[in-house]
């Protein structure tokens, strides 16, 4: 019984080694197949890249609306956030004072005015005595002398008398511009004056509106690449804080002179018009500008991989080997990708089974 249950174990460790050996065969077999994938050369086509930058909305005109006098603010004709017109009253002063200065300075007019008369009766009548030997020639030239200081006198005074006036016009602060009135940080009887850190208000024309973003060196660097070579002028958009896009199309109409060397970026301004004033200063959005791309090259999404921050294609040689290679994009779609550099116009790469694929590996392609 034990030689013959001894020669069963034999018996049964030969069976799988043998089994095992067979497996072990075909093994090498299975993993020299060639992976099946889907195949597509790489085409020139056109396009658009869209590339968003942060913005923030100001108004063409905004004026800060300051006194040009001292005093106690005695009148608020307007509430924030009102539409005014040029011309339009907004504030006025407190004018007792300015209107004692004026009246003051209309008597001494007056004043001189009537000294300049007295002189000139007495000059007349010296200049009328001087041919009979009565006076002489010395007093009236005193005579002419003091005419001619009353004269200045007088001009002096009504000088004055304007300067008063216009203080006193100074009281009544009128919107210098149309648009929309700001807060107010000041309310009745408040001491305002031309040094005053704040302004009364600030005055906003929004019939037209800037937004200003910037614009790193590269993208800079494309943009007036792209702005050289291509025919069709890009378009420049708004998107709103709410995700909403800006009704109205605006254009780039000023680029500063030089890039801060802090962020390595440029700023730039664009312009929109603004009929229905659905923006107003301080708005917040995004620029999207839109570049029209012509002989790029279409590369399909769903043929590339990310890794980190780059994005690889695999493209294959004659003899179907696999490589991996990275590519440049400059914008994309829904379904392609507008590559700059990396791939070539005709080469094959992988579009379908990627998960199959490892770099160096011989593939066969989908007939």
């Amino acid at each position: 019984m034990n030689l013959k249950s001894g020669l069963n174990t034999v018996v049964g460790l030969g069976v799988l080694v043998s089994f095992f050996s067979c497996q072990s065969k075909g093994t090498p077999a299975a993993n020299s197949a060639a992976p099946e994938v889907s195949v597509q050369q790489v085409q020139i086509g056109s396009g658009e890249a869209k590339n968003t930058y942060a913005a923030s909305v100001e108004g063409i005109t905004n004026v800060e609306v300051r006194p040009q006098i001292s005093g106690y603010l005695s009148k608020i004709f307007v509430d924030e956030g009102a539409y005014v017109q040029t011309g339009q009253l907004l504030f006025k002063i407190d004018d007792r004072p300015f209107v004692e200065q004026y009246n003051t300075a209309k008597a001494a007019v007056r004043v001189a005015e009537a000294n300049l008369k007295n002189l000139k009766i007495d000059l007349d009548r010296k200049v009328e005595l001087v041919d009979n030997k009565i006076v002489s020639d010395l007093q009236v030239t005193q005579a002419k002398a003091s005419y001619e200081a009353s004269l200045a006198s007088l001009e002096q005074a009504k000088a004055t008398m304007n300067a008063a006036k216009i203080n006193l016009d100074f009281c009544l602060v009128k919107a210098s511009v149309s648009g929309y009135i700001g807060r107010i940080p000041y309310r009745l009887g408040s001491l305002v004056s031309a040094s005053s850190v704040e302004p009364l208000t600030l005055l906003t024309d929004i019939n037209q509106v800037y937004t200003y973003f910037s614009m790193s060196e590269s993208d800079f660097a494309n943009y007036q690449a792209k702005q050289e070579g291509n025919q069709r002028k890009d378009s420049v958009e708004l998107m709103l804080s709410n995700g909403k896009k800006y009704s109205q199309k605006g254009i780039i109409d000023a680029v500063t002179g030089q890039f801060d060397k802090n962020t390595a970026s440029i700023a730039i301004r664009a312009r929109f018009n603004n009929p229905k004033r659905e923006l107003r200063a301080g708005n917040t959005g995004r620029i999207e500008i839109t570049t029209a791309l012509d002989d790029v090259l279409l590369v399909p999404i769903k043929a590339t991989v990310a890794v980190q921050d780059k994005i690889y294609v695999y493209k294959l040689d004659k003899d179907n080997r696999a490589s991996q290679v990275d590519i440049q994009i400059g914008g994309k779609t829904t379904e392609n990708y507008y590559v700059l550099s990396g791939v070539q116009a005709g080469d094959r790469i992988i579009t379908g089974g990627l998960g199959f694929v490892r770099p160096g590996a011989i593939v066969t392609p989908k007939k």
